[in-house]
């Protein structure tokens, strides 16, 4: 048993490594001609891309940034696809997790060490209860979760603009003559920078703490395997004794708490106070890493390694060629596309159909 489930996370991972190879040549050729159109030097672009990733200390630095809340978000959405629930609300969550640490950051006085904790705590509870709103929509009314957590994502946006511009500002911001943002938050509050002189803190490492706990849960633990019960056959979840109702508000919570604290890292290690519409599509990026990756944490932590340096990179060479950035949006949106192609069945169908051809000549 033990020796055909190794088999298979070992055929599970040759088939991504061929995925993910196919993809970026892929990509590479369509990026070069897409370069090369546009009166670069495709050579020329991508060294630039990889001196903005990996260039020096602080270019790491920031590219470790820029993965850090693809990491969180990808698992935020792993969590709840794992188990069959369509979590698309992910940026509504991050929205309230970032208001509700950079509120506590700024509000209250704590011990240096305990403030930071309670900051990211109560980010992971306040994007769990904002979760919980479209679950009990499902649970008690069954509001399909896909209209109703897409609908609290602007409900989020405009909410918390409001609740910053009216409540913490007093209306200041209202005729447009100032930022709407709170005020910055304390020292106390804030995270510690992972490399001098980046933009990276060690929220990067409370990622990837978090990647790996989620696949430990899943991998070792019954409690993980009935969460993924529920989403590969919910008959068979519930001829197994599995309360599915409990399961899947408890999938939604843990979703919601993830999607949070990503906003309160954000919080706490980059930004420093909330601002209205501080980000866009950060929860989408995290759910087209997820689908790229199978759902599966190691991956994801690959897939937004190649993400964030894709973004850092792509400031170097906005300032060092006539490009834009929009030139790797494409790029990036071209390589979802081609990973999401399973190159081994596609072989397998297009081997079985030779064969068959041959066979019927």
């Amino acid at each position: 048993m033990q020796m055909r489930k190794k088999l298979e996370i070992n055929e599970e991972a040759k088939s991504n490594l061929i995925r993910y190879a196919a993809a970026l040549l892929a990509v590479l050729l369509i990026g070069a001609v897409l370069i090369a159109v546009q009166g670069e030097n495709p050579g020329k672009a991508f060294s630039e891309i990889i001196k903005g990733a990996f260039g020096s200390k602080i270019n790491i630095g920031n590219t470790l940034r820029h993965t850090m809340p693809c990491i969180l978000t990808a698992i935020a959405a792993a969590v709840a696809f794992k188990s069959g629930v369509n979590n698309l609300g992910l940026e509504g969550q991050i929205y309230f997790g970032a208001l509700t640490a950079a509120v506590l950051g700024y509000a209250f006085k704590l011990p240096p060490g305990v403030h930071v904790i309670v900051c990211l705590l109560a980010s992971g509870v306040a994007g769990m209860l904002y979760a919980l709103l479209p679950a009990m929509l499902k649970l008690v009314f069954q509001v399909d979760e896909l209209i109703s957590t897409l609908m609290f994502n602007f409900i989020a946006v405009l909410l918390t603009e409001y609740i910053t511009m009216w409540w913490i500002m007093g209306g200041r911001g209202s005729d447009g003559s100032n930022a709407i943002s709170t005020p910055p938050m304390a020292a106390s509050a804030r995270l510690p920078g992972l490399i001098q002189g980046s933009s990276a803190s060690l929220g990067v490492v409370l990622a990837f703490l978090v990647a790996v706990l989620v696949y430990l849960f899943y991998r070792y633990t019954v409690k993980g395997y009935e969460l993924k019960q529920v989403g590969e056959n919910i008959r068979f979840a519930r001829a197994y004794g599995i309360p599915v109702a409990r399961t899947f508000l408890g999938i939604f919570l843990m979703s919601g708490f993830i999607s949070g604290l990503c906003g309160g890292i954000e919080m706490s290690g980059s930004y420093g106070s909330f601002t209205a519409k501080f980000i866009t599509n950060m929860g989408w990026d995290g759910i087209l890493i997820a689908y790229i990756a199978k759902q599966n944490p190691i991956a994801i932590v690959v897939v937004s390694f190649l993400w964030g340096a894709l973004r850092a990179g792509s400031l170097q060479m906005e300032r060092m060629t006539s490009l834009n950035k929009l030139t790797v949006n494409i790029i990036q949106m071209l390589f979802v596309l081609f990973a999401a192609i399973d190159y081994k069945a596609l072989l397998d169908h297009m081997r079985q159909k030779h064969i068959r051809s041959r066979e019927a000549g």
